[in-house]
């Protein structure tokens, strides 16, 4: 699924007409798909009455095509034109002849007639202002959206469908006027646009769908486009088969250096997280305390114990480490370490590890590929690296850090990290998460996960993606750890930095929703989480 700005989709749409596809078919198209959507999101129990709020626009446009479909279907459809349309406009003659009913804000000073339409509809289409609105609106706009607004909140009886975004949104910005409706559903054209996926235009979209508009896969300017969102297809696109005649190795080994005396469940959720997303083996590189508390509560791991220092890992560790290397596909390192100096040494050394080769052709990898191979020759040679948690900030203390550790590393930074990481202020971080994200991807050259509300992820390559999921139930000690052992988990299979980290980021998330529709979201624990990932899995393959 795509992610444009507002100047790259007028971009793409000024291209397609060029070749051929007008901006009648494109408007067509959007049309038709915007009634699709409608029907299969709100006409479950049959035709309904329907009113479109119309703008001057293409949006307006959309609109209109979309209401004429549904009356030809049986729908009972009114237009209100809350901006002048041109009076031999084709498409309100169109929607006319279908039987729909034509009101105008022009014809109602006291928007008495909007009240009674409101009060009779099941769905509102909100089509009056399109991506490029600009703010603040013009009032006679904000009085219209201002009463329907009123209304939706006093009946609570109608859906609010937004026509590619909701009226009064900058879909760039993200910033949303005081009189924008929230929308039960929002239905995109082509692709979703940049903005919303910010705050607060996020809080404004309810479920998200994308409509083709019938651009052509080849088209120049849209197949340029390096940005999107992270989707069920992809995901399963990623995910490794698993075949019948596999065995342990086929799915590779992930080594979880992690934990410490005060944060022993780190390395237990990110372990039992990389078990679960289906690494074959999982090794856990642990303080010797806290393989004592651990080891009964997670019998299908190995042990490495690693030296250590009032419970700490040491910088001794990292020759034992480099001994226990042999077949490990990919290493975690972070989780619950502790910021203690000698555990710093320990993260010094590993930045002066060496990169293995990988190796292609096993059985049983999506992507093409198997998990890496170390270099034999060299025991202290790393594999596929995760670093999460205390062991971005210990590994940044390191100078040249990213050109020492082997490429493309994932790394999983929260806001506070990435500040810690780069030197920015956390606000200036959030103000643009996915344009900050891909700087530094580029910069140091491996994938990062900027996590939190609408996680992005950046390759050193310019891409980026965005998971469409924000929820409370995600805002807890110990999620973090879950989704570093996921992405571990799936390194360790051979799937792909950048890929493994989408597809890992989006699993995590959805098995959050699960998590909080059973629990509730202040009552979710990290550990939920990791319950809720099987049933999310699952679905997703029944659902291919």
């Amino acid at each position: 699924m795509k992610l444009v700005s507002v100047e790259q989709m007028r971009a793409i749409e000024q291209e397609a007409d060029s070749r051929g596809l007008t901006y009648e078919q494109m408007m067509e198209n959007a049309g038709i798909g915007l009634a699709d959507a409608v029907m299969d999101s709100l006409g479950e129990e049959g035709a309904q009455p329907v009113a479109g709020l119309v703008g001057s626009g293409n949006n307006g446009g959309d609109t209109l095509v979309a209401l004429a479909a549904l009356a030809q279907l049986g729908w009972d459809t009114h237009a209100y034109l809350v901006r002048p349309r041109a009076a031999d406009d084709p498409l309100l003659a169109r929607f006319q002849a279908a039987g729909g009913t034509l009101l105008s804000v022009e014809d109602d000073a006291n928007l008495e007639r909007l009240d009674g339409l409101l009060e009779q509809v099941g769905v509102v289409l909100d089509g009056v202002l399109g991506t490029g609105a600009q703010l603040p609106l013009k009032p006679e706009v904000a009085r219209v959206l201002a009463r329907v607004q009123a209304r939706a909140e006093q009946q609570n009886d109608f859906a609010v469908v937004a026509v590619d975004c909701p009226s009064g949104m900058d879909c760039d910005s993200g910033a949303v006027a005081a009189e924008t409706l929230r929308a039960d559903l929002t239905v995109c054209m082509a692709a979703l646009k940049k903005g919303m996926l910010r705050f607060p235009a996020y809080e404004y979209l309810g479920e998200l769908q994308v409509v083709s508009i019938g651009l052509p896969d080849d088209l120049p300017a849209w197949a340029a486009l390096t940005d999107g969102v992270v989707t069920a297809e992809d995901v399963l696109a990623a995910l490794p088969q698993r075949k019948m005649d596999a065995h342990k190795g086929t799915f590779g080994t992930a080594l979880i250096a992690a934990g410490s005396l005060n944060y022993p469940g780190a390395a237990l959720l990110a372990g039992k997280a990389a078990y679960r997303i289906g690494a074959g083996l999982v090794r856990m590189a642990v303080p010797g305390p806290v393989h004592a508390a651990l080891a009964g509560q997670m019998p299908e791991a190995t042990w490495v114990l690693l030296p250590h220092e009032m419970g700490v890992i040491s910088q001794d560790a990292f020759d034992v480490l480099g001994k226990n290397l042999e077949r490990v596909t990919a290493l975690l390192v972070g989780p619950g370490l502790g910021l203690e100096d000698t555990t710093a040494g320990f993260l010094r050394q590993i930045a002066g590890g060496k990169a293995a080769h990988p190796t292609r052709g096993a059985l049983g990898f999506g992507l093409g590929s198997a998990p890496a191979a170390r270099n034999e020759d060299d025991p202290r040679a790393l594999p596929a690296l995760v670093v999460d948690a205390d062991g971005l900030k210990l590994l940044v203390k390191v100078p040249d850090w990213h050109a020492k550790i082997p490429a493309p590393a994932v790394l999983t930074p929260h806001p506070g990290e990435m500040a810690l990481m780069t030197g920015l202020g956390v606000e200036e971080i959030q103000a643009d998460r996915l344009e900050n994200a891909r700087r530094f991807a580029r910069e140091w050259g491996h994938v990062v996960v900027l996590k939190g509300a609408l996680t992005v992820i950046a390759a050193p390559d310019g891409r980026a993606r965005v998971v469409p999921v924000a929820s409370a139930a995600l805002a807890r000690a110990g999620t973090g750890d879950v989704l570093a052992g996921m992405i571990v988990g799936l390194r360790a299979q051979g799937v792909d930095a950048f890929a493994a980290a989408c597809a890992a980021a989006w699993l995590h998330a959805q098995a959050g929703l699960a998590a909080g529709e059973w629990l509730g979201d202040a009552s979710v624990l990290a550990s939920d989480v990791l319950d809720s990932l099987p049933e999310v899995l699952q679905g997703l393959f029944e659902a291919e």
